[in-house]
């Protein structure tokens, strides 16, 4: 049986739910971001002990099909990003649809009615953040930061950063007061 979960948005997430859930009795077999495959057919009896213990790590459980897909979109994005480095043979519509298995109409339009924003959008905010948090970092060049994140060149990345963030990478890196959004409030 499958259970969506929302808010679960990196490997600590992961191990966090899976303890979630052995804690309750249950057994997960498979977790991934925002979905956990379990052994059990029925979860009634645990559920609002799960339901409890995922609400304390920050976590909902997800009923709603609209909202398990529009979850999907952004963990698909959160790890993208995060944990692929951006690296992309199609181009995002494509790569959503291979992925959720519906029209990408359908997940674009869904997505901008219920978050009110384009996943477009929300794709480049995503990123933006991954490039506060590398040059917070100070290990990498902005050129090095452009490639790993697939930009087509540093001034692209530059004119990005500044329309979404109002300033350029340089003058954010000698702010101290960084201003960035946790992944889930995006």
């Amino acid at each position: 049986m499958k259970i969506y979960i929302k808010n679960m948005v990196c490997d600590r997430c992961k191990r966090a739910v899976r303890r979630t859930f052995e804690d309750v009795g249950l057994n997960p077999v498979q977790i991934d971001l925002g979905e956990v495959e379990i052994e059990e057919e029925e979860v009634s009896a645990q559920r609002e002990k799960l339901t409890a213990g995922l609400h304390k790590e920050g976590f909902e459980l997800l009923d709603d099909k609209r909202i398990q897909i529009i979850e999907k979109v952004k963990n698909i994005i959160t790890d993208l990003i995060y944990n692929r480095d951006n690296e992309l043979d199609v181009n995002l519509s494509e790569y959503l649809t291979e992925r959720i298995y519906k029209e990408y109409s359908y997940i674009s339009n869904l997505f901008s009615e219920v978050e009110g924003i384009t996943i477009e959008k929300y794709y480049i905010l995503q990123k933006i953040e991954r490039v506060k948090e590398l040059l917070i970092y100070d290990e990498m060049t902005l050129s090095e930061i452009a490639f790993q994140l697939n930009y087509s060149s540093t001034a692209y990345l530059s004119n990005q950063f500044k329309s979404v963030t109002g300033s350029t990478p340089t003058q954010f890196k000698k702010l101290r007061n960084i201003h960035r959004h946790s992944i889930d409030d995006l």
